[in-house]
């Protein structure tokens, strides 16, 4: 049986607040295969940002072991988790952070500048994420001539351009209107289904249920994982 692209074992969080201490995961073990569609769901507090945060090698649990690709991650150096964070993982936020005087083009075609992409390979591979999110006809504008639906699409051609193993969005939709909202999730099944891992962090059950999966957190801990039929 082939490992699972993310696996969590005993994972633990705590942070030291003044005298304080604020035990943010508390033993999360999860697996999540290739090509799945996961939620992380929660209320305030949960734990979920504080996941994901782990996930995307931004930062290093407390204590507990996360696999990704078979790779135990705390036994990376850092270029090679700053290697992981550029080729193995796309990320998307709720604000957009693009570069306001770059055109969508060049927003997209950054990661693979930083990471020395021949130019003939980067043109190419740019403007083949910006046809995935339906947006080569916009692709010299700058963000502020791009509506908030649009200027999100350009945030996942970035994630996607350099072919990741994973997608990590968080709140995705947070600041779209509800039918932009409802295209953005729909770009994402339509991404999901040409092969993607993609997990998103969400406190609003509309999102989630256009997964397939939804972890739940609370107070730190997996509260229940279960399958799902999602939304069409």
């Amino acid at each position: 049986m082939s490992e699972p692209l993310i696996r969590t074992v005993n994972l633990w969080k705590i942070y030291q607040l003044g005298k304080t201490q604020v035990e943010a995961l508390r033993g999360v073990s999860i697996e999540i295969e290739r090509n799945e569609f996961v939620a992380i769901m929660g209320p305030s507090g949960s734990g979920k940002s504080t996941l994901m945060n782990l996930l995307g090698c931004l930062d290093t649990p407390t204590k507990g072991e996360y696999y990704l690709n078979g790779k135990l991650v705390s036994t990376l150096n850092e270029n090679e988790l700053a290697y992981i964070r550029n080729k193995e993982i796309g990320f998307v936020f709720q604000v957009f952070n693009l570069l306001p005087r770059a055109s969508a083009f060049r927003n997209v075609e950054l990661p693979l500048i930083y990471n020395g992409t021949p130019k003939p390979e980067r043109i190419k591979r740019t403007k083949r994420a910006l046809e995935l999110v339906e947006l080569a006809d916009r692709m010299h504008h700058k963000p502020n001539e791009l509506s908030g639906g649009e200027r999100q699409r350009v945030a996942i051609a970035r994630a996607l351009v350099n072919n990741p193993s994973l997608l990590l969005a968080d709140e995705p939709t947070g600041n779209l209107d509800s039918r932009t909202g409802r295209e953005i999730l729909n770009l994402f099944k339509k991404i999901h289904s040409q092969g993607n891992t993609i997990i998103i962090v969400t406190h609003d059950k509309e999102v989630a249920s256009y997964a397939e999966r939804i972890i739940y957190l609370r107070d730190g801990m997996v509260e229940k994982d279960e399958i799902q039929k999602p939304s069409t």
